[in-house]
């Protein structure tokens, strides 16, 4: 009877596992390790024409076609290009069950680290206007916090529909 679009994890347990640490304007984020499929150099974009600012288009990668996001430009943070600027490749789980795979820029990769549910908490309410659907939960890693990502929902499935169709 009830139509449940997310639901929210009760319990931070679920949570537990690995996760690979990036970095985005000196702020780091956990995103888990069995979504990642490797980590790449920078290297040329091919812009899609009329995607989001934030789409920034796709690479050739061993033949396959992949598109770009600028984890950067999505969350607002300055997006500056260095040295150790890098494309994490991440399957991203459609709407429909299909899954694709998705580039990620990133300012670095930090580790991979292992969390347990005790070092998780629960997103906190920030308030009606801020959407925090795309947010696991904040980990207590070495002192420091860090933003547990929603990979299948950090891109908006439609961009993500619209990026595979133009690919």
């Amino acid at each position: 009877m009830s139509t449940a679009t997310a639901p929210a994890p009760s319990s931070t347990s679920s949570l537990a596992g690995k996760y690979l640490t990036v970095v985005l304007e000196n702020e780091a984020y956990g995103i888990g390790v069995l979504k990642v499929r490797e980590i790449i150099r920078l290297q040329k974009i091919t812009p899609v024409p009329q995607m989001p600012p934030f789409v920034k288009g796709v690479i050739n990668l061993r033949g396959r076609v992949i598109p770009v996001v600028d984890l950067r430009v999505k969350f607002g943070v300055k997006a500056e290009f260095a040295e150790r600027t890098c494309i994490v490749v991440v399957q991203v789980k459609l709407q429909n069950e299909q899954t694709v795979q998705m580039g990620l820029i990133v300012d670095s990769v930090e580790e991979v680290v292992t969390l347990q549910a005790g070092e998780i908490e629960p997103t906190p309410e920030f308030g009606a206007k801020i959407d925090t659907a795309y947010l696991l939960g904040m980990a207590k890693v070495k002192g420091a916090v860090k933003t547990l990502l929603d990979i299948d929902r950090v891109v908006a499935p439609e961009t993500v529909q619209a990026l595979v169709q133009a690919a």
